[in-house]
């Protein structure tokens, strides 16, 4: 009785999701104001309530984790979350290097006029340390610094484990649970909402689309992009599953609805707290895991920008006339993980953070302009990629915890 309800409820969900994409579709298309201002007001309203919502879920998932697990087992998920992230990520950047060599995407016909300064990229990874250290506690909450407020939840959550005071320390995980589980029964209420902020994303999107796709000469570059993601979430990732013992179908069915949303909302930050309910009411996944590997997941596991970062960054260098050696190829494989991994997770994050590190190499950015009109396309499958490596990520964890 109970399976059945369950996979009628699913069911439904799905129907729910299918008639708000149909909706979003036929409103982006209609050339009709006031259906294309409903659409947007409705993605406007989400996002701002994934933005309020996302930045406590995660310091409180993490604090709450930290706080409550066995030391060892803390430690354990820790050192495998970290492990398989930057693992993929790395994976991700190299596939795309692979592909870009294999397709070798022409010139776009911009004329070389620029010099080679990539060592300011270093002064550049300097200012994004520097910024993960916060000087104000709610600025780091306020700004959406992830980053900035992981580092302040796992020093919380560690502190937490030394408090000496057997009472006093029984009241603020007590606490920290309480305000977890509030923003979690927030979270059940806005998931009975997703449809309508599903149809918003989609028609915002059919309207981004509807301005046309430049693709003169950027069909290949393109590709290289469109095929590092699908060949990083449709093979790699099911096999590594699969070589763990866990069913990659049963998986990615489980996690659609988060998968279906983080596509349209091209933020997986802002997908988080819908990620983590699928993971444990649909996959089974055991709570503690959800809410530590997540939201960690979330700021470290961009197998897409990393894939986007990698080739959008060659491809302009190559456009401007600078040689692309071997050399060029590992060194950028290494910085497009380590970009990615500092990467916030919210629409068009990759972008403008490969602009930026294009700019700090005083290399222009003509180019980018180029591909902005189909890059929200990109953006889709990129958060699409990030989460699903989240999900995958997070079920392996929980299968090796739970072993």
């Amino acid at each position: 009785m109970c399976e059945v309800y369950k996979i009628k409820g699913i069911s439904s969900r799905f129907l729910f999701f299918l008639v708000a994409v149909i909706a979003g579709c036929l409103c982006g298309l209609s050339g009709i104001n006031l259906l294309e201002q409903l659409g947007r007001c409705c993605s406007e309203i989400f996002m701002r309530i994934f933005k309020c919502i996302s930045m406590p879920v995660v310091s409180l998932s993490v604090i709450v984790a930290l706080s409550s697990c066995e030391s060892g087992k803390s430690m354990s998920i820790w050192k495998k979350t970290l492990l398989y992230t930057i693992s993929t990520t790395l994976f991700a950047a190299v596939v795309s290097a692979v592909l870009y060599l294999i397709i070798s995407p022409p010139d776009a016909g911009i004329s070389p006029d620029v010099q080679n300064h990539a060592q300011v990229v270093q002064a550049d990874y300097l200012k994004y340390f520097l910024d993960i250290i916060p000087d104000n506690l709610m600025t780091a909450f306020s700004e959406h610094k992830v980053l900035s407020v992981l580092l302040i939840s796992v020093i919380i959550g560690i502190s937490v484990r030394f408090i000496n005071e057997t009472e006093a320390k029984s009241t603020v995980i007590s606490f920290f649970h309480g305000i977890h589980s509030v923003f979690f029964t927030i979270t059940k209420f806005i998931i009975k909402l997703l449809p309508i902020g599903l149809f918003g994303f989609v028609t915002v999107s059919v309207l981004e689309l509807k301005n046309g796709l430049n693709l003169r000469g950027m069909g290949s570059y393109f590709l290289v992009i469109t095929f590092a993601n699908l060949i990083q979430g449709i093979i790699v990732l099911p096999v590594w599953l699969i070589s763990r013992g866990i069913n990659p179908v049963k998986t990615f069915k489980a996690m659609s609805p988060a998968l279906s949303f983080a596509f349209f909302s091209k933020s997986s930050s802002a997908v988080l707290p819908i990620t983590m309910e699928s993971a444990e009411g649909n996959l089974g996944i055991h709570p503690k895991i959800s809410r530590f590997v997540f939201p960690l997941c979330a700021t470290v596991n961009m197998n897409g920008c990393a894939a986007f970062i990698f080739t959008t960054v060659i491809y302009t260098m190559q456009n401007y006339g600078i040689e692309i050696t071997s050399l060029t190829i590992i060194t950028w494989i290494l910085v497009a993980t380590i970009a990615a991994i500092g990467n916030a997770g919210v629409p068009m994050g990759c972008f403008f953070l490969s602009a930026s590190l294009l700019s700090l190499m005083d290399i222009p950015v003509p180019l980018l302009g180029v591909i902005l009109p189909f890059y929200s396309v990109i953006d889709m499958l990129e958060t699409s990629l990030n989460v699903w490596s989240d999900s995958c990520v997070a079920s392996v964890v929980n299968k090796e915890a739970s072993v």
